[in-house]
């Protein structure tokens, strides 16, 4: 699918020559065309806005009508002209390590012709772990403008249970793109889109980096054309520690600064628009283990987070490790995905300390152990797990259950370590449900030195609140790549964050005299060098000023602290941790098949603005002398939506149904077939195919491969003598207008 974009794209940029600016006028900035096999190279780096072009003929400046010669045919899949941007604004509100991204711009419909329509599609590149929130587009010229809004899947039509599929999908993992219909040549969009994303927490430090990168080909093309663009930026950390900022891509200006709080703000008139990512760090100084308590601000106040910062200090002693790693070697895995999973668990193992000791079990259809016991780390061991793990192959099947199973007897005798299992897989099993009760009842069995279960999915075919569930049985980290490419760098950071523990066993007191403190997930994970701790929970009652956090150092000494409750008016809880709420009850969700959970996600949803399983994101178009309506019911919605398509009126479309945006519940089918995961559909045709289902006699086909872009481009590579002949043989026909008669005769439009 991405590739298909950016084919488009490719295909858009080559019509996009066909603009007239006027005699002596500017050209645009266009990049040279690309070769027939086009990489991802044209996927967008910001948001960005597309003219969607079914029939070439109509590209043409709306300013400036010219002569252009005429193109048969339309071109199948569309092509996609980038829009020019005329201003961009950028506001990111960063807020303990979530951060919340609006983006706002203007593009111009400047490449099709005024008295003409075309769709327009815009994208959306988020940053990590991005979740879409909001979308507005105003049409000035039109009168007219969209809002999203969020409704629940419960409910259903004449049809039966609501699809989850709609108009709008994700290009690449957090690459959202959707469609505005028919909007004229010569138009202005105000497009303005919200989502969120995590910080990174490396070496001490938060990064945030949001994709804005334009291309040359979105500069509008005159000199006296204003270009301007912004980018504010608030950090609130939520803590009372003092922030270092450590480095920023944009020369951003200082406007105020308080112990928690910072605020810059970056504004210049442009020639060129941002050729770099924003990027920014800043540090929280602590230099041993620090913590708090944030409360709710009213009138929400039943809302908490309870947060561990590990320190700077380098010389903390982390546990002592037992690791195994279970790989899944299903067909699916085959290739790219096995060899990144092989080179980052060779990677993990040299990171060990010769203290540690490990094994590795592959699992597709039959298990396969690459020894009995565990084995102690030592240079001769990690070469014959090198050798091991190159002679691995894929296979049919897919059975989870039984490599968990040996994994826990081979860590049944872990005492004075931390006995952690990686669980790598990219599939989906029927035994979900039995495999978490029985991991459930071993953890109880064990107390306090059970295994760190450890989990991460691959691709969309694996069921993600499975392996989320069984990480919070597990006391132990999930995280996931959906994309092949992205498999290497989040295992990396995934091992690291899961093997570097300094404090277990976290445990904070329960006051007496609150009725109800209700935490997110089941139990609370480790801290673990380099990467802070944020649990969130909802309480009913008083917290007293200060609560107690103890746990298990590495040395097998006790830490216990005291965390003082804080109270901040400025720090939304209820959006900061929604992603993390709405993801652990959705996980428990499905593990216990409650809908009163289900409606519990939905409501969550409904009202921060997050992305769920249970509800959708619908555009609603409004008038500018109207209100948006209210969603009452989706079935109202649908037979609006339906009776649209009945009347086949797209310009008059009220209500854009976008679908579900979660990640779904894993896929049987495909992991019994072994399907890759990514595997992308089939691709479009390219070449002279762009223009597409020329008339079925021979003068109409001959006539659209005279046409025809390819064939322009294969003359390009004629000798010079030869193409003044084909040209003046053209001229010829031309004066003897044996087009036209050709058109008569064969009836071609």
């Amino acid at each position: 699918m991405a590739s298909d974009f950016s084919t488009s794209v490719d295909y858009g940029l080559r019509l996009s020559k066909r603009i007239y600016y006027g005699k002596g006028g500017p050209k645009a900035p266009v990049p040279e065309v690309m070769s027939k096999s086009v990489p991802e190279s044209c996927l967008p780096t910001a948001v960005m806005a597309y003219a969607v072009v079914v029939e070439p003929a109509v590209v043409d400046n709306p300013d400036v009508p010219s002569y252009q010669p005429y193109v048969h045919g339309r071109c199948d899949p569309p092509a996609l002209i980038p829009l020019n941007m005329h201003e961009v604004c950028m506001d990111v509100d960063c807020c303990m390590d979530t951060a919340f991204v609006t983006v706002t711009g203007v593009w111009r419909v400047h490449c099709v012709m005024a008295s003409k329509r075309c769709d327009c599609r815009i994208v959306v590149p988020m940053g990590e772990q991005g979740s879409l929130l909001g979308v507005e587009v105003d049409i000035p010229g039109a009168g007219s403008s969209y809002d999203s809004k969020w409704v629940t899947v419960g409910d259903t039509n004449e049809t039966g249970k609501v699809p989850k599929a709609g108009d709008g999908r994700f290009l690449k993992p957090h690459m959202y793109t959707f469609r505005i219909p028919q909007v004229e040549g010569g138009s202005k969009l105000s497009i303005k889109v919200s989502w969120s994303q995590k910080l990174l927490y490396q070496d001490g430090r938060f990064c945030l980096n949001v994709p804005f990168t334009f291309p040359v080909y979105v500069i509008p093309v005159g000199k006296k054309i204003s270009k301007r663009e912004k980018i504010v930026l608030n950090v609130n950390t939520g803590i009372g520690t003092e922030i270092l900022c450590q480095c920023t891509s944009h020369p951003l200006k200082e406007l105020s600064r308080d112990v928690r709080k910072l605020s810059f703000v970056y504004e210049a008139e442009v020639k060129a628009w941002s050729s770099t990512d924003f990027n920014f760090s800043y540090s929280v100084f602590s230099r041993d283990i620090v913590g708090g308590v944030l409360l709710q601000s009213p009138p929400l106040n039943d809302m908490f987070c309870f947060y561990l910062f590990p320190g700077n200090k380098q010389t903390r002693k982390v546990f002592r490790k037992e690791v195994v790693f279970i790989i899944d070697t299903s067909g699916s895995m085959q290739g790219a995905p096995l060899e990144s999973v092989k080179t980052r668990v060779l990677a993990s193992l040299s990171k060990l300390n010769p203290e540690d000791s490990f094994n590795i079990i592959s699992f597709s259809g039959e298990t396969c152990l690459f020894s009995p016991k565990m084995e102690q780390v030592t240079h001769g061991s990690i070469l014959d797990a090198t050798q091991w793990l190159n002679n691995l192959t894929t296979a049919a099947g897919t059975n989870i259950l039984i490599p968990l199973q040996q994994a826990m007897k081979l860590l049944a005798d872990a005492s004075s370590s931390i006995p952690l299992i990686f669980l790598i897989t990219d599939g989906t099993v029927e035994d979900e449900r039995e495999i978490c009760n029985m991991m459930k009842d071993y953890m109880t069995s064990r107390g306090s030195i059970s295994p760190r279960l450890c989990t991460f999915g691959i691709g969309l075919y694996c069921n993600h609140y499975f392996l989320q569930m069984l990480a919070q049985i597990g006391r132990g980290h999930y995280d996931c790549a959906y994309d092949a490419d992205s498999i290497g760098s989040r295992l990396e950071r995934f091992f690291t964050k899961a093997s570097s523990i300094i404090l277990a066993n976290i445990t904070i007191s329960m006051p007496e005299h609150l009725n109800v403190l209700e935490l997110f997930q089941s139990h609370i994970p480790d801290l673990s060098f380099g990467n802070p701790l944020f649990v969130s929970g909802r309480y009913k009652g008083d917290f007293p000023d200060n609560i107690k956090v103890s746990g298990i150092l590495a040395d097998m000494t006790n830490f216990v602290t005291d965390l003082k409750i804080q109270n901040p008016k400025d720090v939304p809880l209820d959006r900061v941790f929604a992603r993390q709420q709405i993801d652990a009850l959705t996980a428990q969700a499905w593990f216990s098949g409650s809908k009163e959970l289900e409606e519990k996600v939905a409501k969550i949803s409904l009202q921060t603005s997050f992305p769920s399983e249970y509800t959708c994101m619908v555009l609603f178009r409004t008038d500018s002398e109207k209100k948006a309506p209210e969603p009452v019911l989706l079935q109202e919605i649908f037979n609006k939506i339906n009776q649209s398509l009945t009347k086949g009126d797209a310009s008059g479309q009220k209500i854009i149904f976008l679908g579900c945006l979660g990640v779904g519940f894993g896929n049987l089918s495909a992991t019994a077939k072994n399907k890759p995961a990514g595997r992308e559909e089939p691709k479009s045709p390219e070449g002279a195919e762009i223009l597409v289902k020329a008339a079925t006699n021979c003068c109409g086909r001959m006539l659209d491969r005279c046409c025809c872009m390819c064939f322009i481009q294969s003359v390009s590579f004629l000798n010079d003598r030869c193409f003044i002949v084909l040209s003046q043989i053209c001229a010829a026909l031309a004066c003897f207008e044996c087009f036209d008669c050709c058109f008569d005769l064969c009836g071609c439009v």
